[in-house]
């Protein structure tokens, strides 16, 4: 079932066209993909779904009811909760719900109001709370805020406190705990490590409602999404399955349309060639057959589709280098800790020549400092630090701090390399989509994605043959990702990498280098290596734990059919109570009683035992219900 659609929308500003005829459909359960360069109208579009904006033309239509979730960009920064409570307001609903149980419980316990009244509202409220899933609202927040990368001793922070990446972190949870039936995520794993990625890929998997995500991060594609929409030519082309999938099925199109393309031309230029002989002969019946081929060649013009022009991206390639020695980089029990906190010891990692190493880590453990310890930055607090012969070193800087924000783009580049002509520095900013007057911005001006070009240029120019990378691809969109993935293919160098990028690691990675305060595992291969040898260890630790996981499961299992059958059994003597205060009321009031002594005295006298009973029974039931609580939180 269709759950949202577009309908030959268009997006207008002022004298310029976003998109046109933009045709696309979600379905229940369904997790898209929206891809496509910058600024070709990914979150306009979000804001045209979410109402925000009106298309110019077009319409979008929602099936009824639908519940629509969207990240907030600024949410929680001056919230006075702390963290755990600000995740808990998404479920305000069931708190209510929970406060009213809690006041109905006591209103009976203490015999105030009408009480039949009270116990059937009970009754009601406590199905809808178990139906809604409000047995179990409290350990699934604490698993989403675990799940995102929030410690234990973080739940207590306050959100004024919090970092900007903690509270997108933090609106994140709360965007997936909402219930939604239609998510809409732009770029969700900013600011995620990678347990914290894997988490949300599992999530978004077991997701009862549908997706569409906008992301840069094309292996979280690929493992969450099962259709594609890609925003090229100014409207919108959908794609059935995950990012690679998508990409293969393109350049099969491409190859196709450009195939069409030059048969299409070479049979136009075979008319045009027609035409041209006829009229050099200029006879009456030529000019017959001249008017017939211009209405063909008309109408093959028409029908010409001509193949999608290449988008300008970014053409990396990195100069021959100097060769080094074998070892390039040897660093033994180094240690370090900053304010009494212990990073990393006993830190061993050698790099040698024609090595692409990656490394790989919690965020917070340490792994950039490592990199300003390799290059000499900052001073070990034990151990050794040693670079090998003929060894230079080319360091790209996830903060882009090495640029000077008050420099233009062509100063940085010539400043830095003083014997290339004008002419020259130009021709290689051009290169990477700096040209005519963007070369006199000032680096300020200059959006994230251009200050990391500016940056990759400087490297690529420094004629480097060990690269020490810190997130390079952080600003990049995907054609940049993918030219720059290219160029290290072909990089004569050693490389030592820090990513949280998958795709890049696995198209590039010979070995992974796994960094806990403890030290470094080595695995041989790339990314999807190194996941499996993990896999292979939980399921080997797993293994160990399974005979007495699998007890635990059963103990769990037969005490909740235990505390099942109690609270049954529970349930059904408070109906019967309820039975007795029914009858017992009506025998008070029945005319015969009211003028026997006796029987007031005793159906009085009954009805105190019977509320007491009761409460007494509730009480139970209340223990037992929260009992149950804890188990099923035990198994979350």
């Amino acid at each position: 079932m269709t759950i949202l659609s577009a309908q030959n929308v268009e997006m207008t500003f002022g004298d310029r066209t976003l998109f046109r005829d933009v045709c696309f459909d979600v379905g229940e359960r369904e997790r898209a993909a929206l891809v496509g360069p910058n600024g070709t109208g990914k979150t306009t579009l979000f804001r045209l779904i979410t109402g925000e904006l009106e298309p110019t033309a077009g319409q979008i239509v929602k099936s009824r009811g639908l519940r629509l979730g969207y990240m907030e960009q600024h949410a929680c920064a001056h919230s006075p909760r702390t963290v755990y409570d600000e995740m808990l307001t998404v479920f305000d609903p069931l708190i209510r719900m929970e406060a009213r149980l809690d006041e109905i419980a006591h209103a009976l316990q203490s015999g105030a109001g009408d009480q039949t009244a009270l116990i059937a509202e009970q009754s009601a409220l406590q199905e809808q709370f178990e139906r809604q899933e409000g047995l179990t609202f409290r350990s699934r927040t604490r698993s989403a805020l675990l799940g995102l990368g929030f410690a234990e001793k973080d739940f207590t922070l306050a959100c004024t406190a919090l970092s900007g990446g903690q509270r997108s972190k933090l609106s994140l949870g709360k965007l997936l705990l909402s219930g939604a039936d239609l998510l809409l995520l732009d770029e969700p794993t900013n600011h995620l490590d990678m347990d914290s990625v894997e988490w949300l890929e599992d999530f978004l998997r077991d997701y009862k409602g549908s997706a569409v995500i906008i992301s840069h991060d094309r292996y979280f594609l690929d493992r969450v999404t099962e259709k594609t929409m890609d925003f090229s030519r100014g409207t919108l082309r959908t794609w059935r399955g995950g990012y690679t999938e998508y990409l293969r099925q393109k350049r099969q199109r491409d190859e196709q349309e450009k195939r069409d393309y030059e048969n299409a031309m070479a049979e136009i230029e075979r008319i045009r060639g027609i035409i041209e002989q006829q009229r050099r002969f200029g006879r009456e019946r030529n000019f017959i057959t001249i008017a017939s081929k211009e209405k063909m060649l008309e109408r093959k013009m028409a029908e010409l589709v001509v193949p999608e022009a290449a988008q300008a991206s970014v053409h990396f390639r990195f100069p021959d280098v100097p060769e080094t020695g074998n070892e390039v980089a040897v660093l033994r029990n180094v240690a370090k800790a900053f304010g009494g906190k212990r990073l990393f010891s006993d830190t061993d990692i050698q790099i040698n020549r024609g090595d692409r190493a990656f490394l790989l880590g919690a965020n917070g453990c340490g792994k950039t400092t490592l990199l300003r310890i390799l290059r000499g930055e900052i001073e070990p607090d034990a151990g050794s630090v040693r670079l090998g012969a003929n060894v230079r070193i080319g360091y790209f800087d996830q903060t882009l701090s090495g640029l000077h924000e008050e420099k233009t783009a062509l100063d940085e580049v010539w400043d830095a390399h003083r014997l290339m002509n004008q002419t020259q520095v130009r021709s290689a900013l051009a290169l990477f989509l700096f040209r005519g007057e963007d070369v006199y911005k000032k680096v300020s001006e200059l959006s994230g994605g251009e200050k990391a070009r500016l940056a990759l240029l400087r490297l690529m120019l420094s004629g480097a043959n060990f690269l020490v990378l810190d997130e390079p691809t952080n600003h990049l969109d995907v054609r940049s990702r993918e030219a720059l993935e290219d160029a290290l293919a072909d990089f004569g160098g050693t490389m030592l990498v820090v990513s949280h990028d998958r795709y890049f690691i696995n198209k590039l990675c010979t070995r992974v280098l796994h960094m806990t305060s403890g030290g470094v595992e080595e695995v041989l291969g790339n990314y999807d290596d190194y996941a499996a040898r993990r896999q292979r260890a939980e399921a080997q630790k797993q293994a160990v734990k399974a005979p007495n996981a699998y007890k635990r499961k059963k103990e769990l299992e037969s005490e909740k059919r235990r505390l099942d059958g109690r609270i049954r059994r529970c349930e059904e003597a408070v109906a019967a109570v309820e039975g007795e205060l029914e009858e017992a009321n009506a025998a008070l009031s029945a005319p015969e009683t009211a003028s026997d002594y006796e029987k007031i005295l005793y159906w009085t006298d009954t009805l105190h035992d019977l509320h007491a009973k009761q409460e007494e029974l509730l009480a139970e039931w209340e223990s037992l219900s929260e009992q149950r609580e804890a188990l099923e939180a035990q198994e979350v």
